[in-house]
């Protein structure tokens, strides 16, 4: 079947149930070094971020039952994977430092009064009465950028928090200078994807 074309006056256009009207509208690949990671509770880490994803997310089945086999059929059950996020580690290890006392702070350790210290000396939240959840959790955004370096689309995370953060290595063995890095791996509740 050949596609046919709306003639206007001043241009002409594909008719809008033409199959080549659902075609992509941009033919160039996303780069991979085209994104910013913005986490409002750890700005220290979001300048030295170097590695940052879109997490997966998978929908649950159902079972149909029939007399030969059963029939798979969607569920209503989503499941998002976790945000992870790899970043260099300053050479004052502050920001190592500003998730480690988070994940601490929510963990606490040593004494209850640590994760009160979380809920009422964040100076990016303050909370003078211990009840505003924003002292524990915190919004994230990817901010994704096209080959002109414009943003194109930012993927809002929802209620993040920190469930992991990896060791920092030295190696006195080293040849060349290879700068120290750290993972961080959060949990958050959901993203929504927003298209510029």
């Amino acid at each position: 079947m050949g596609s046919f074309f709306v003639i206007n006056k001043n241009k002409t256009t594909m008719a809008s149930n033409s199959p080549w009207s659902k075609q992509l509208s941009n033919r160039n690949y996303l780069s991979p070094v085209g994104f910013k990671f913005l986490i409002t509770k750890i700005p220290k880490v979001e300048f030295f971020s170097n590695s940052a994803e879109i997490p997966g997310i998978n929908l649950g089945i159902s079972a149909q039952p029939s007399y030969l086999k059963s029939i798979p059929v969607p569920g209503d059950n989503i499941t998002y994977e976790d945000l992870s996020l790899e970043f260099f580690v300053d050479e004052n290890l502050e920001n190592y430092i500003e998730v480690h006392n988070w994940i601490r702070g929510l963990g606490f350790p040593y004494s209850v009064q640590e994760f009160m210290d979380l809920k009422k000396d964040d100076e990016y939240y303050p909370d003078n009465d211990s009840r505003n959840p924003y002292n524990e959790y915190s919004d994230a955004s990817l901010l994704i950028y096209n080959s002109n370096f414009n943003i194109i689309s930012k993927i809002n995370f929802k209620d993040v928090f920190p469930i992991s953060l990896s060791p920092v290595r030295f190696n006195a063995k080293e040849e060349d200078i290879t700068y120290v890095t750290a993972n961080i791996t959060f949990k958050y509740t959901i993203y929504d994807i927003e298209v510029y």
